[in-house]
């Protein structure tokens, strides 16, 4: 009765654990193995855009400081407040920046560029941004160049005009420079359309309009003699021909020219030794300008004033249409223009219609890019463009005098 008791207790005992699942059935499925983890997510490669917002004026004068604006994205949106920006100057002796790794605000990072106050004119150097985001760069670089410190603006005229009469213009000129007497002006005079000869003789009006000119009380202004050196009938004029109307000129109006104008100089190499041959003429005359008349960006060499080497004192680099002057770019073809003074390089301007256009054609002009200091413009069409001054004169000298002072240019 004990043992029976006994057998019941343990039968029931294995009944209990089979039904917790203790025991083990050789014909039940095997659990499945557990799921391998999910693989990591790829890391966003968080694209970044780095651009320079480009200088008002890429061209500076030694000692000068100029602010670098840097727009910053990561994903084509402004990159997070914090992302560093480093910048490089390459040559490092050219300028410095400050600070040299800042960061953005609102996408943009800024910092001050100073030009070391002993660097040459002409000389370029770069500088580069660069910033990271994980495992992205992006970078830019902006060029700039050195140039001299400007002098003052001046005007250039093509006083190609009659000096005949009451109504000349030249009386007009003449009045111009007594109501502006800080603004110099350079006239060039063409009494005999650029050749003279021994048997050429003096144009008495118009020694007698260059005398009162240069008379003008206060005044600085000067007169150069108008000489051609090549023809329509007979192309280029011979060296000897173009000396004799130098003397020529001196013959007949002693003691009141202060220089040649070369008009139809060449923008090549071809003729580069016939003006080295006159300018070298003319510097053996005394202490006289020469003014050359390409008319558009001549071959560096041409820009060389070295005693025996040079061709002129100053370029006339353009010489057109006013709406097509404002696509005239040196960059970069002819940066040497910034190795010269702006009183080195004139430009001409015909067709500017309005007073605005004069104005817009000025501003351009004094850019430190273009880096001309000598300037002319007038609403007068091509064919006569020289003829007369324009209608718009005295604001012209009132701009020209308002840019000198630094005061607000005068109305149109």
């Amino acid at each position: 009765m004990h043992n029976k008791h006994r057998i019941t207790t343990l039968l029931a005992l294995t009944a209990a654990l089979a039904g917790c699942g203790g025991g083990t059935d050789k014909n039940s499925t095997p659990a499945p193995a557990p799921a391998p983890a999910p693989a990591p997510a790829p890391v966003p490669s968080a694209p970044i855009g780095l651009s320079f917002v480009l200088p008002s004026d890429n061209v500076l004068e030694a000692g000068a400081s100029d602010a670098l604006v840097v727009n910053v994205s990561v994903d084509r949106s402004p990159a997070p407040n914090g992302t560093s920006v480093t910048l490089e100057v390459n040559p490092a002796a050219a300028a410095t920046v400050a600070p040299v790794a800042p960061s953005t605000v609102g996408g943009v990072a800024s910092a001050t560029l100073s030009v070391g106050s002993s660097v040459a004119a002409s000389t370029p150097f770069q500088v580069k941004a660069s910033a990271v985001s994980l495992s992205n760069t992006a970078m830019d670089t902006v060029t700039y160049y050195v140039r001299p410190t400007p002098k003052a603006l001046q005007v250039l005229v093509p006083a190609y005009f009659s000096s005949t009469g009451t109504s000349s213009p030249w009386n007009t000129l003449t009045a111009g420079a007594t109501s502006y007497p800080d603004v110099q002006i350079t006239a060039i005079a063409n009494p005999h359309n650029g050749v003279i000869t021994a048997s050429t003789k003096v144009d008495a009006d118009a020694l007698k309009a260059i005398t009162a000119f240069k008379a003008v009380t206060g005044t600085t202004n000067k007169v150069v003699g108008y000489v051609a050196t090549a023809s329509g009938s007979s192309g280029e004029l011979s060296v000897t021909d173009v000396k004799a109307t130098i003397d020529n000129y001196l013959t007949l109006y002693p003691g009141v020219l202060d220089g040649f104008f070369l008009d139809g100089m060449s923008t090549d190499s071809n003729r580069l030794a016939y003006f080295q041959d006159i300018y070298s003429y003319v510097q053996g005359k005394g202490s006289y300008k020469v003014i050359g008349n390409p008319g558009t960006y001549p071959a560096a060499a041409y820009a060389s004033a070295n005693s025996g080497t040079g061709v002129a004192d100053v370029l006339v680099t353009y010489a057109g249409n006013a709406a097509a002057y404002q696509a005239i770019d040196p960059q970069p073809a002819h940066t040497w223009v910034y190795a010269k003074d702006n009183a080195a390089q004139a430009m001409l301007l015909h067709t500017a219609s309005t007073c605005t256009d004069m104005l817009t054609a000025l501003a351009k002009a004094n850019s430190p890019r273009m880096n001309t200091g000598m300037v002319y413009a007038t609403n007068l069409t091509i064919g006569t463009p020289w003829s007369a001054l324009p209608t718009y004169w005295p604001q012209l000298l009132g701009t020209v005098d308002a840019i000198n002072k630094k005061r607000t240019l005068p109305s149109c």
